[in-house]
């Protein structure tokens, strides 16, 4: 008798901003206060933050208001951000909101054996962290499975790291066949595609559903409550 092949697990890998959540201008505040903590210099410029990592961000931003991107200084503006979304919690609650629908689908992705739901942002993880325990939804990912934006300044990157990580936490096997990349931006699709993994584009962002398979994308929603896997 011949015994069938246990199925194959998936790992999900879900962007946070405008694909999870929204912070609703909270965010660009945290910077605005943040930087001149940090620096000693007002924030006259923002590095363009869409779909990219912090590590990139913050280099291109302290570079675009006159002070150089070392070590030293990007260490520095990134515990400032840090500090500035622990103290913001409320304001981010107040303001800010869990995409509509995000709930749901976090807890039937939760609910299916066959699925390992982590984080794929550009976020630093402690801000990551902050943004989804504020609005509920950090207990369906697998932090120690997920990759951030201070663990690479190239996204494409972070979706190796991530499958490393899972790997690690399950010791299951996850194949580019299975590994889903869930974003809003160009460059979610970009950086999936890059890594050779399938990607699904949610138009919850800025991106419509056009400009994500202008890029790549074959699979693309209109909402969450769209998905399938």
């Amino acid at each position: 008798m011949t015994v069938p092949a246990a199925a194959s697990r998936t790992l999900v890998l879900w962007d946070v901003d405008h694909t999870l959540i929204e912070t609703r201008g909270v965010g660009r505040a945290i910077y605005d206060r943040a930087f001149p903590a940090a620096t000693g210099k007002p924030l006259a410029k923002l590095a363009n933050i869409a779909g990219r990592t912090e590590l990139d961000i913050m280099a291109e931003s302290l570079r675009l208001n006159g002070v150089e991107p070392t070590n030293e200084a990007m260490k520095t503006l990134a515990d400032a951000l840090v500090r500035g979304y622990e103290d913001a919690r409320d304001e981010l609650a107040i303001t800010g909101r869990a995409l509509p629908d995000a709930r749901e689908i976090l807890e039937r992705f939760a609910a299916d054996r066959l699925i390992h739901q982590a984080v794929l942002t550009g976020n630093l993880r402690d801000v990551a962290r902050i943004k989804l325990e504020t609005f509920g939804l950090a207990d369906y990912l697998d932090f120690e499975s997920s990759a951030f934006g201070d663990d690479h300044a190239e996204r494409p990157e972070l979706v190796q790291i991530a499958r490393r990580r899972a790997e690690a936490q399950t010791r299951d096997r996850f194949d580019n066949a299975h590994v889903v990349v869930i974003g809003d931006t160009r460059n979610d699709v970009k950086a999936a595609l890059t890594a050779g993994v399938r990607v699904i584009g949610v138009a919850t962002g800025k991106s419509s559903e056009a400009d994500l398979r202008a890029v790549g994308a074959t699979e693309v929603v209109a909402r969450l409550s769209d998905l399938q896997l």
